[in-house]
Parts: C-alpha cells; structure tokens; sequence
C-alpha cells in the first residue's frame, strides 16, 4: 500500500496499482477512516438486571430443576406469576451456559 501511494504522484494510482499488483479497491478501501460499530442500544421493552435475576431465581428454585422452561412458565401462569414469555427464559438460561441437552449424544466415529 505504501508503495502505490509512494508511485502514485509520478505515474497514476491504477498504472501504480498495477505495478505493485495491489487492486485499486483495495489501496482506496485503506485510505478510508476506520469508522468503529457504535453498540446497539437495548430496547425500550427489555427486562432489567432486577427482572432478569428474578426469572433466573425462579428457574433454579428446587421444584423447577428438572422441569423444561415451558413446564416452569406454564406452573407459574397457573400460579398467576408472569415473569417473561417461554423464549426469554430459553435466551437467559443459554447466555449463562445453562441451555444444553441432558441426553448422552451418540459419537459417529469418522
């Protein structure tokens, strides 16, 4: 890169591309300010810390440690407790490495 932008002034920018066999979009994709993600901002409609421990709280309780996250919400509408839809407490239990299957899988040997 340095290079076509050294031999550039004298001969061109695609003739000095050409040369040093560097392609022109990438010597142009270089020169361009790197211009960093900006963090996605957290909908309006997510649960806080406070909620999320909560949900959390409730899926470890001991009555609900065999049960599936869809037995947990359908128990507590029964008990008249709404904490979150079936899908979040899934998402929640996955982001802290709790989501996985509790059967042996079979290994297909290669």
């Amino acid at each position: 890169m340095e290079a076509v932008a050294e031999a550039a002034p004298r001969v061109g920018i695609a003739a000095a591309c050409t040369v040093t066999g560097v392609p022109r979009a990438s010597f142009y994709r270089g020169r361009r300010p790197v211009i960093g993600r900006r963090p996605r901002p957290s909908p309006p409609r997510a649960l806080t810390q406070g909620e999320r421990s909560e949900v959390v709280s409730a899926l470890h309780e001991p009555r609900f440690v065999d049960w599936a996250p869809a037995q947990v919400y359908a128990q507590l509408l029964d008990e008249g407790r709404y904490l979150c839809s079936v899908r979040t407490m899934q998402r929640l239990l996955a982001s802290r490495g709790e989501a996985q299957e509790r059967r042996d899988q079979r290994i297909h040997p290669a």
